[in-house]
């Protein structure tokens, strides 16, 4: 008979892991965090220049909503005109891209961690998020670590990216399935 082995927390080990900041560095964004972006804090311009104050990316028209919370600001890349909707968490232990005219809407999860369930110690695993030009995440939606929303792709509210997504295609459900092709009109 086959011994099953089991999950054990004690050996979870994630010392590789670095997020490119030192301690001080992760605190006092944790502050910052805290009282400009996971707060009710309304002024948009301030929130862009505290993003780039601590490393981020961040391009012309952005607009970021209450409510909001950020990692890591310096594995973020934002272009023009992205819109982040209130309640987004934004979980970069890798590197997040929101490509130009991007938007991720309420309460979408941007997740780039996760664990290795087959690992007795639940190794962490991380991957980097890209979301292309155009692509648009819908209220309430997981992206998962590793993935890429295709330019001008839609995932429409509750689903959950667990793989790619193509170009210019409408993605819905859990696991996110191909329904349609999306077509923009003027």
């Amino acid at each position: 008979m086959e011994t099953q082995l089991k999950t054990d927390l004690s050996k979870y080990n994630n010392d590789w892991y670095t997020a490119g900041g030192s301690s001080i560095k992760r605190i006092l964004w944790y502050i910052v965090n805290a009282i400009f972006f996971n707060s009710a804090f309304p002024i948009n311009s301030l929130k862009c220049f505290l993003l780039r104050l601590f490393g981020a990316e961040i391009g012309k028209g952005v607009v970021i909503k209450p409510f909001v919370n950020i990692k890591y600001p310096w594995l973020l890349k934002i272009g023009n005109y992205v819109w982040v909707g209130e309640k987004v968490w934004i979980d970069n232990l890798g590197l997040v891209i929101l490509h130009n005219n991007s938007c991720i809407s309420q309460g979408a999860l941007l997740l780039c961690g996760n664990h290795h369930y087959k690992k007795v110690g639940f190794d962490l695993i991380v991957g980097n998020i890209i979301i292309e030009e155009g692509a648009w995440v819908g209220a309430k939606c997981v992206v998962c670590p590793g993935v890429k929303i295709g330019n001008h792709s839609v995932l429409t509210v509750n689903s959950v990216a667990t793989k790619s997504i193509e170009p210019w295609s409408i993605y819905q459900g859990n696991p996110a399935q191909k329904i349609k092709t999306r077509v923009i009109k003027n």
